[in-house]
């Protein structure tokens, strides 16, 4: 039995990845941020939405003991976080300020593991905030990385399709040549290992756009090769699996596919035990909590889902309704455009995000819905607004405000791949993709010379105006 527990629907993008620490619920997302939630009533914690990247956030993880949280995105950053606070603690920038897919703790949390999409993963001391390493690991973007629980190893994966296995030198201890047809998309590590006679065993899961979920079994021989044979393949699923995690004892592990499905598996007999289908975009993102019987899945639909296993007080997975806790807050003015609210809408506006200090300063300054969308945290100064943390979140859900107004029904077409905001100024470039100009412009100039879409090298730096596209953006814009 598995129940749906909630929904939240407070990001403006599709979901990239989810994470669980024993406390806590962190989400991140194509609109640039992350989100932390508390597993208690999976409430929104009041520093949340962390927002200190410049590009979409592909990954966010909890180090084992879950006081610190890491996210790493496209501008070529992984940023540390004080999960109790929300402040940033470090930012790891790599080398060649690459477009980063993935990001990983060591077991000890001593160091930060990312996956580039120019081939490189790139390894971090957290004690000194250094770069120990960053080295060319595949020809491919890589796209999946873990460390293995003893810590002492790491794997990758690339859009090729191979897996690899490292030692922390990055010497290469083995490769699993085509492990997924047309690409790997995410592996996790089983918590535990075990050693018997100087072997070193532990599981692997990793799935693909092959539509397989795979179960490896591990192994080192002191002072011979890596091995690693396949124990399972799983099939239950119709589509290319995009996310896979074990729970933290390893009897279980999790994936989520293209064909919207949630697929729970016996992970030593390798059966299924449940479906899920609840989400009605792609299920991008899985994670199973370290101190409950919870998922979280994560989906293009923008939704994260909080699903319980075993006996609940819901009813089946396939079968539940939305609690209600799901969802955005109701608007007392959401038939409007917020270009079009009255100043009474946007002081009901202010009381349905907790903001009821600001009603004042706001009446008293004739604030209606044109001037709200205008306002930043210089301007929300001048109205006198002392409290830095005040004017900080009044910011923040004004820009969430004008997310949800341009984001959320736009075609995907219409989205930057990059930034994945509506493009203003739509321009082809040299791969045959649509960017804003300014976004790929700053993509080129920063080093990156392959696509950000094929990871293939740009033949050219030229760019083209996409008029048709921009006209399109244009009627759609007017439509709404």
């Amino acid at each position: 039995m598995v129940s749906l527990l909630c929904s939240l629907r407070q990001h403006a993008d599709e979901i990239r990845c989810c994470s669980f620490s024993a406390s806590l619920l962190a989400t991140c997302s194509g609109d640039k941020s992350v989100r932390v939630y508390s597993t208690a009533d999976f409430s929104e914690r009041p520093f949340s939405p962390l927002t200190g990247h410049g590009y979409g956030v592909h990954c966010c993880r909890f180090s084992r003991c879950g006081a610190r949280l890491l996210s790493c995105s496209t501008d070529g950053s992984a940023r540390l976080w004080s999960p109790e606070t929300g402040e940033p603690a470090a930012e790891l920038r790599h080398p060649e300020r690459a477009a980063l897919r993935v990001c990983a703790f060591s077991p000890d949390s001593a160091s930060v593991l990312a996956g580039a999409s120019d081939g490189t993963a790139a390894l971090w001391d957290l004690g000194s905030r250094t770069l120990r390493r960053c080295s060319a690991v595949s020809d491919a973007s890589v796209v999946a990385c873990c460390f293995s629980p003893c810590g002492q190893m790491f794997v990758t994966g690339c859009t090729h399709g191979n897996l690899k296995l490292w030692d922390l030198d990055f010497s290469l201890l083995h490769e699993e040549k085509d492990a997924h047809d047309l690409g790997v998309a995410c592996c996790s590590a089983a918590p535990h290992f075990k050693v018997d006679d100087c072997c070193v065993e532990f599981r692997l899961a990793s799935c693909g756009q092959d539509s397989q979920l795979k179960i490896w079994i591990v192994s080192q021989q002191d002072g011979a090769a890596c091995m690693m044979k396949l124990l399972h393949t799983l099939t239950s699923q119709s589509a290319p699996v995009l996310s896979c995690d074990f729970s933290y004892d390893g009897e279980l592990v999790v994936a989520g596919s293209v064909d919207k499905s949630v697929a729970v598996y016996d992970a030593n007999l390798g059966t299924l035990l449940h479906i899920l289908k609840q989400h009605t975009g792609y299920v991008t993102a899985v994670a199973l909590s370290p101190s409950a019987p919870w998922i979280a899945t994560g989906s293009m639909d923008r939704s994260v889902n909080v699903w319980r296993i075993g006996d609940g007080d819901g009813p089946a997975a396939a079968e539940s309704k939305p609690t209600p806790c799901q969802g955005r807050k109701r608007r007392a003015c959401s038939g409007l455009l917020p270009a079009d609210w009255t100043e009474e809408d946007v002081q009901s506006w202010l009381r349905e995000e907790g903001l009821a200090e600001l009603v004042g300063p706001f009446r008293a300054n004739n604030i209606d819905g044109p001037e709200l969308i205008r306002l930043n945290r210089e301007t929300a100064a001048e109205l006198g607004i002392e409290s830095v943390g005040l004017r900080g979140r009044l910011v923040r859900k004004i820009e969430e405000l004008k997310a949800e107004q341009d984001g959320p029904e736009a075609p995907d077409e219409f989205l930057c791949p990059i930034t994945r905001e509506l493009m203003k100024d739509p321009v082809i470039a040299a791969d045959g993709y649509s960017y804003e100009r300014q976004s790929i412009e700053s993509w080129i100039r920063g080093k990156n010379k392959s696509s950000p879409m094929t990871n293939l090298p740009l033949q050219t730096s030229l760019l083209t105006p996409n008029r048709s596209l921009k006209a399109a953006i244009t009627r759609w814009r007017s439509s709404q």
